[in-house]
């Protein structure tokens, strides 16, 4: 049921607390810190799947603080499910749609 609480409030004695979440929830699924050398620039980045907003979220981080959010691909690939990146350096994209899309990324030109 839509709007239905979860749990029992959001902190309980010995547990962390997260560092960054979204309100409302994107709906963060798979996610990968990208290591690769095709995009040298995103090194180090974290990368979220979002299925409620059909997105991929980038973190630029800064030690354990995220200091930037950039949401790419809104609306165009669909619901993202898991997110890779493949020993070629690139990243991967499983989407849950009835196709079954993986897309890979590849620089701009």
């Amino acid at each position: 049921m839509i709007g239905t609480p979860i749990g029992e409030g959001t902190e309980k004695p010995g547990m962390a607390q997260p560092i960054y979440y979204w309100v409302p929830s994107i709906g963060p699924s798979g996610m990968a810190f990208y290591d690769g050398d095709k995009f040298p620039e995103w090194r180090g980045d974290l990368f979220v799947g979002a299925l409620r907003d059909e997105m991929l979220v980038r973190l630029k981080l800064d030690g354990e603080r995220i200091v930037e959010e950039e949401r790419l691909l809104r609306g165009r690939l669909g619901r993202i499910r898991d997110v890779r990146r493949g020993p070629d350096g690139f990243l991967y994209l499983l989407t849950d749609n009835s196709q079954g899309v993986i897309a890979g990324s590849s620089p701009a030109r």
